[in-house]
């Protein structure tokens, strides 16, 4: 059976609370789970401790008995120190477009232009006071 550490998701709309369960992966996202392993409350500010709570002890037999934690999950597990840090690929989608890199250049040309363009009078001054 391939099992998966995931989250489950609860509560109102607008209003997210998940449950942090041990769940075959056929499973549907908020059906059926194994055994509820802690909760996860976003809306709690980051340095809260009630935003993540696990049982550890069960965490870690789950992760002897195979199960993958999902992505969400695995960065839980990385803070609390149960798993080591994985590199994730750093994907470009943040990167600024070809249109935006050249509206920066436009930008940083003209600023350059006004700058020279303030620092020759400046430069002419100074030398007719001499």
């Amino acid at each position: 059976m391939a099992m998966k550490i995931r989250l489950a998701r609860g509560g109102s709309k607008k209003r997210p609370f998940y449950r942090i369960v041990a769940s075959d992966s056929r499973m549907p996202r908020d059906g059926r789970y194994i055994e509820k392993l802690g909760t996860y409350n976003p809306l709690l500010p980051k340095d809260s401790e009630d935003r993540v709570q696990m049982n550890m002890e069960r965490v870690q037999y789950w992760l002897g008995e195979g199960a993958q934690p999902t992505d969400r999950v695995a960065r839980f597990l990385e803070a609390a120190g149960v798993v080591e840090k994985k590199e994730r690929a750093n994907l470009k989608k943040g990167a600024p477009g070809k249109k935006a890199l050249e509206r920066a250049e436009e930008k940083a040309a003209k600023a350059a232009e006004a700058a020279e363009a303030a620092a020759a009078p400046a430069e002419e001054e100074a030398s007719s006071e001499e």
